[in-house]
């Protein structure tokens, strides 16, 4: 009977001893548990204020990208304003003067408007005549008998000159913005002005102004570069090239009296449709270097029903030309009179 009751104690200390070892380990589990919820709750906030003094200081000491595809590259400007100055001064010591003008040009931009983009496509290879970039045929057959020919790209935000049929110059501009666009269609050049008053608002000066539109009061001038179609109906464009196409091109012969046109002046062409809203055409060049290019079967297709106006414009302008050159030769010249010699 004793032995019956020592067995029984001694099972019975077994069993608690158990129970003890059991109750500490799922006190220990619990308590890892808890640790483990409290540090998991406080990593992401750790971790995420590291990740962000990381990305600070990162961000800051990165240079200015520029992401190299062929032909042309990107060149990334930062949205902060202090970056961007630092950004400005590494693309000042990285390209001279007239690399930058072209920079620019190409992205439709001026040099007041040149940080209106997040983005500027760089030719790998600068050439500051443009011309290696030239979205035109260099070589138009059916212009070949119009001397002086100007046209507009409402598509890619451009003009090209021709001669003969050879392209002589081409360059960006910014045309109507979508409210008020500029009109398509054949048209010729009337009269010019070195500095024209708006008639939107007198505060804008227009230098180099040549009309081309008389009723509609539309021409070509110097004027912003933004990046986009911006104007109110007229062809913006950078200071140089409204200074050479003032030059370039004839203006208009009128009858005496001035009331009626004699002779038109040099043809100009604007066309196409430009993509409102959509990715600006220039950009396209990163991925594809012959995205904005017109094709000689475009150009051709687009100016064979004007060809015949164009020339037998530019025929009866030679003529009254001439006829007028001839009348001042014939006429009297008049004997001048001797200046008088002051008495002693």
């Amino acid at each position: 009977m004793k032995n019956i009751s020592v067995k029984k104690s001694f099972l019975y200390a077994l069993f608690c001893a158990a129970m003890l070892i059991s109750c500490k380990k799922e006190i220990e589990k619990i308590s890892d548990t808890f640790k483990d919820t409290v540090s998991s709750s406080e990593a992401p906030g750790v971790e995420k204020d590291s990740i962000k003094k990381d990305s600070v200081v990162k961000k800051e000491s990165v240079p200015p990208a520029m992401q190299e595809n062929g032909f042309y590259n990107a060149f990334v400007l930062p949205k902060d304003k202090k970056l961007r100055d630092s950004v400005y001064a590494e693309f000042s010591k990285k390209y001279n003067e007239k690399e930058r003008y072209a920079i620019l040009a190409l992205n439709r931009l001026d040099s007041k408007n040149k940080w209106n983009a997040d983005t500027l496509v760089v030719p790998a290879k600068i050439d500051t005549t443009l011309m290696e970039y030239s979205p035109f045929p260099m070589q138009l057959d059916i212009l070949s008998g119009v001397k002086k020919f100007v046209i507009f790209s409402y598509p890619i935000q451009a003009y090209g000159v021709y001669s003969n049929g050879s392209l002589v110059k081409w360059g960006p501009t910014s045309m109507g913005k979508k409210a008020a666009q500029t009109t398509r269609g054949l048209t010729f050049t009337n009269w010019k002005k070195k500095l024209s008053i708006s008639t939107v608002s007198s505060e804008w000066k227009l230098p180099y102004n040549f009309n081309i539109h008389n009723s509609g009061g539309i021409g070509w001038h110097q004027y912003d570069l933004p990046g986009y179609p911006a104007s109110h109906s007229c062809l913006r464009l950078l200071m140089k090239d409204a200074q050479w196409l003032y030059s370039y091109a004839d203006t208009w012969i009128l009858n005496p009296g001035g009331a009626t046109t004699k002779a038109k002046g040099t043809p100009v062409m604007v066309f196409g449709d430009y993509k409102w809203g959509g990715r600006k055409p220039w950009r396209k060049l990163l991925d594809d270097p012959n995205a904005n290019n017109i094709s000689v079967e475009e150009m051709t297709k687009l100016l064979e029903p004007h060809i015949d106006k164009m020339i037998k414009e530019q025929d009866n302008r030679e003529k009254v030309s001439d006829s007028i050159k001839a009348a001042k030769a014939m006429a009297p010249v008049q004997d001048e009179k001797p200046a008088e010699v002051p008495a002693n």
